[in-house]
Order: C-alpha cells, then sequence, then structure tokens
C-alpha cells in the first residue's frame, strides 16, 4: 500500500512529462480536447493573474496618492510655519525697538494676528500627522503652545507697562532657547517629509511595472483567445470538411481516392482512419462485385465472402459512428433538402434531442423539438429555407448564436461534395463570459491610466510618432489628444526641442530602459519653456509591429520656480 502511492504519483508525473515533449514536438501530437481545454485552461489563468494584478495596481494608486499629498501638504505647512515664527520675531523686535506704546500699537496688533495664524498653522499640520512623526510632532506643538504663550506675554507687558518692560521679557536665554529647539524640530520634520515623499516615489516605481504586467498579460489573454480561434478552423471544421469530401467521393464510387489526414494522433485522425477503412472495406465489396463465377459453388463462395465484407463494413462504418462521437464539438451531416445524414451524441446534448430523432429526420422535426424545449423561438420554415439557401450557394459560414437559456453556440458549417452540408457546433458560453471579463478589466485599466497625474506618452518606435497621450499629458504639452497623434515632435515642436526629444528616444532605443528620471528643459509652443522630468520604457523589439516606447512625464516648473 505504502509503495503504491509513491509509484502512481511517479506515472502521473511521466504521462505530464510526455505530453510536454508531444507538445514540443509539434501541436498535431496533441487530441482536439487537449489542445481546447490547455488554451481554456492558460486562459483562465491569465485571466486570474489579471484580476490579481488590477487589484495590486488599484491599491498601489491609492496609497501612493495619499503618500504623496500628506508629505506635500506637510511641507507645505513647515514652510509656513517657519516663514510665521519669522514674522513674529519680527514683529517682537518692532516692540523692543518702539519709542513709546502708540507706535508699538500696530506691531503688537501684527504679533496677535501673527500667533492666531501660526496656531491654525499647527493645527492643520497635524491633521496629516502619521506614525512616524506623531511623537516628534506633538513634542514641537508643545514647543510653539510655548512660543505663543510667551508672545502673547510680551505684548500684554509691552501694551500695559511699556517697551522697555517687553524688552527686558524677551532678551532672555530662555526664549533664545526655545528657538532653537523649534529650529531642531523644523528640520527633523522635514527631513521625516522628505524621507516620506521618497517613500511615495517608490511606490509609484512600483505601480508602474504593476501597470506594465497588466499590459503585458492582456496582450497574452488576447493571443490566447485568437489561439483558441485559429485551432478550432485548422484543426476542426478545415479537417472535417475534407475528409467529408473523402466520404462523398468513396461513396460515389471513388474507392482510389486518398483519405487526408491519417498521419494525425487526434480524434480527426481515428476519424481518417476509420474512412479508410470504410473505403477499403467499399473497394474489396466492388471486386467481389465485379467477379463472374461460372458455378454455383463459386457464386455461393462469392456471396459468403461478399456478407463478411459487409459485416466488416458495418463495423467500420461503427466505427466511423464511434469517432464522430468522439468530438467534442457537436456535429450534424445534411444532405441536399436538409435532411439529416449523421449526428454525434455532443449534437444531441447541446440542444436535448431524443433518440427518435435520428439519420433520416428532417431539420425542420429538430427544430420543432427545439421549440417545444424552449430552445427556439423563431419562424420555423423561415430558419430552414434560409440553411437550404445556404447549402444551394455552398459557401462556408461561421456565426454565432445565443439559445433561450442563455447559452451561446458558435457554429462552423462547410458544404460537402454531391450537396450536402456539415456543421460543427460549440458551446462557448463560458469563453465569451471570459471574454466580458477582459474587456472590463481593459476599460478599467484604461481610466487608471487616463486618470493618473503623471503624464502617459507612447511612441512607435519605427517611426517616432505620437500613437497614445492621457489626459495629464495632453495638459502638459498644450494640445488635445488629436492635435498630438500620428504626429512626430518636430510637427509640434520647435528645432531645438524636437532635437533634444529625439536624442532621448534615440538613447531609450540604445539602452532598452531608462529607470532613473532625466530632467530637460524644453521649449513647449503653447505654454512656454517648462523644466520635465520624464523616465522611458520600451515595449518589444526591432522588426516587431508592436515596437514601441512608453514616456513617463512629470513637470517639475512650478517645483524650480517655488525653489528658486
Amino acid at each position: 500500500m505504502d509503495a503504491a502511492g509513491p509509484q502512481s504519483g511517479l506515472e502521473a508525473v511521466i504521462r505530464l512529462l510526455k505530453k510536454f515533449f508531444r507538445f514540443a514536438r509539434g501541436a498535431d501530437t496533441l487530441s482536439v480536447a487537449e489542445k481546447v481545454y490547455s488554451i481554456a485552461g492558460l486562459l483562465a489563468i491569465v485571466t486570474t493573474f489579471l484580476l490579481v494584478m488590477s487589484v495590486q495596481t488599484v491599491r498601489l494608486q491609492t496609497t501612493y496618492r495619499h503618500m504623496y499629498a500628506t508629505s506635500a501638504e506637510a511641507a507645505i505647512s513647515i514652510g509656513r510655519i517657519n516663514a510665521m515664527i519669522y514674522a513674529i520675531v519680527m514683529e517682537s523686535r518692532g516692540i523692543y525697538m518702539s519709542g513709546d506704546r502708540g507706535a508699538m500699537k500696530q506691531f503688537a496688533d501684527g504679533l496677535v494676528r501673527r500667533n492666531h495664524e501660526l496656531a491654525d498653522a499647527v493645527k492643520g499640520l497635524e491633521q496629516t500627522a502619521g506614525d512616524d512623526d506623531a511623537d516628534q510632532l506633538a513634542s514641537f506643538s508643545q514647543r510653539i503652545a510655548q512660543f505663543i504663550e510667551f508672545r502673547q506675554e510680551l505684548v500684554r507687558r509691552g501694551l500695559e507697562i511699556g517697551p522697555a518692560a517687553a524688552r527686558e521679557w524677551g532678551d532672555n536665554d530662555a526664549n533664545r532657547t526655545l528657538r532653537n529647539k523649534l529650529n531642531v524640530d523644523l528640520e527633523a520634520l522635514e527631513r521625516i517629509y522628505r524621507r516620506r515623499a521618497r517613500e511615495a516615489d517608490e511606490l509609484a516605481d512600483t505601480n508602474r511595472y504593476a501597470a506594465a504586467y497588466l499590459f503585458m498579460l492582456g496582450l497574452a489573454a488576447f493571443y490566447l483567445a485568437g489561439l483558441n480561434v485559429v485551432v478550432m478552423r485548422r484543426s476542426v471544421v478545415g479537417a472535417l470538411a475534407e475528409i467529408t469530401r473523402a466520404t462523398d467521393r468513396i461513396a460515389d464510387g471513388d474507392v482510389k481516392s486518398e483519405v487526408p489526414h491519417l498521419g494525425r494522433h487526434d480524434e480527426i485522425g481515428h476519424l481518417a482512419r476509420a474512412v479508410q477503412h470504410f473505403r477499403d472495406a467499399v473497394a474489396r465489396i466492388f471486386e467481389l462485385e465485379e467477379l463472374e463465377l461460372g458455378t454455383a459453388q463459386a457464386r455461393d463462395a462469392a456471396m459468403t465472402e461478399r456478407d463478411k465484407f459487409n459485416d466488416k463494413y458495418q463495423a467500420k462504418k461503427w466505427q466511423l459512428s464511434a469517432a464522430i462521437n468522439s468530438m467534442p464539438q457537436g456535429l450534424i451531416m445534411l444532405d441536399g433538402k436538409a435532411a439529416v445524414v449523421a449526428m454525434n451524441a455532443n449534437y444531441r446534448r447541446i440542444y436535448n434531442l431524443p433518440e427518435t430523432i435520428q439519420a433520416g429526420s428532417t431539420l425542420e422535426e429538430i427544430l420543432q423539438h427545439r421549440v417545444k424545449s424552449g430552445l427556439f423561438s423563431g419562424d420555423v420554415v423561415k430558419y430552414v429555407g434560409a440553411v437550404r439557401d445556404r447549402i444551394a450557394k455552398r459557401e462556408p459560414t461561421a456565426y454565432e448564436i445565443t439559445l433561450n437559456d442563455g447559452r451561446i453556440i458558435k457554429i462552423y458549417e462547410r458544404p460537402m461534395d454531391g450537396g450536402g452540408w456539415v456543421s460543427v457546433q460549440e458551446d462557448v458560453t463560458e469563453q465569451r463570459q471570459r471574454e466580458r471579463i477582459l474587456e472590463r478589466m481593459e476599460r478599467f485599466l484604461a481610466t487608471i491610466i487616463e486618470n493618473v497625474a503623471e503624464g502617459i506618452i507612447a511612441k512607435d518606435a519605427r517611426n517616432l510618432r505620437y500613437v497614445f497621450v492621457n489626459r495629464a499629458a495632453e495638459k502638459m504639452i498644450g494640445m488635445s489628444r488629436a492635435e498630438i497623434i500620428g504626429k512626430t515632435a518636430r510637427e509640434l515642436f520647435s528645432a531645438d526641442a524636437a532635437a533634444l526629444i529625439e536624442k532621448r528616444d534615440q538613447q531609450l532605443l540604445a539602452q532598452k530602459q531608462q529607470l532613473e528620471p532625466i530632467v530637460d528643459t524644453i521649449d513647449n509652443p503653447a505654454r512656454g519653456r517648462r523644466v520635465i522630468s520624464a523616465r522611458r520604457v520600451q515595449i518589444g523589439g526591432a522588426g516587431e509591429e508592436s515596437h514601441m516606447f512608453v514616456t513617463m512625464v512629470e513637470d517639475r516648473t512650478d517645483t524650480m520656480v517655488a525653489a528658486a
């Protein structure tokens, strides 16, 4: 019992490896069901990863916005508080230097007003407090309160006693010590908020990688969906049409015609070999019928031999039926008058057909049963007439229908030699549901890109023409999307600015990616001279139709002006 478990596990691994090597040698070594189920499984995995990465992207973007907003707001508050402290000190000096109470009154009023503004600014700063600055901010708030109380007492002494009393109160070591501690607190808080801003930038970089992964997963899902269509057309529909034409030739007496797809190892190959056995049996029957026996004994012997081959013919016919029924899709063959020649079990299952409907039944009988079961609500006569018209025109077609119970059926129709018609039908409800989920995810991703604060620009790497800009990029460039898409930098900017942009683009093509920001000054024809920070990422490779690169742009003009 203990040895059986590891042995069975080893056998499963060996079977999996054999299938992998079969797939590596050529996809035709796999069965049709294995191809379809493998692609569907990969599509489900890619869709799952797409959902997970979408949630991760939203979470990172929310955290980034919060960190960036709080650090920027706190930095502005620190600068404002520092300026107010300096203004209060200047008002205090005005009180010291006043010769009388009348001259001192305006400075005292300004100092009281600045005290109120400083208290409000500290309260605003406390609202941005986080785990990393709570203790430092609490100590800072206490010193600000002491600073305000000291200045209030200074005003009171100046107004009630005189400038000399105010000057005596302000000129002491306690006041200077408090100022020094406030300066130390301000520097410590500035370091905390600079670190928080750096962490927000790192989080933004991580979010851009997540967006790139989402884009690649979307391309993979699109590729798998297209691959599924190609597999169905090449591996099933086209092969069945060729085998059907070979069957018609055999039925017309051409027993020397070749049967296609004999070398395949899937269900189509089994079907082709069954048709070949059928052809050999018919050829043998024809040979027996051509023999003219001179005696009754010879004729009896020939009849006996023919009966044996008739039995083999029936056996091969059953083999052909079994091969058709092993297909994962529904199959129905019609003659020129829309009467059923053959159908498999999967076709019966799709439309819940009873056993009373067999070869020889009409398409109208099938539709009448579907009307009773609630799977068809159209005009039966018009539908049968349309099918007969398609049979007469002998034009292959593919389309989808939606049944009344919500299922979506993909139908491939091909003509047969001799005026018949073959239809392969597949339930693609789950596949369409996954495609709708993918479309919603793509729309969701597009909404995120359109609403980020950073400008995002995509160019075709082959001709350096703009192929996409988001809303933030339109604002930075100062032009609408319709004015930008399809043009090069030389058609939008001055010669010097265009030369600089193209130089940066060529640098990216040479080094594949630019993770570190590059700051340049650009003459913008719409917005004037601007300072921009850009990061570029290359997608695809030379010679590929999808070869492009994406630029993330940040306008730092206002920041540079404020810093100056």
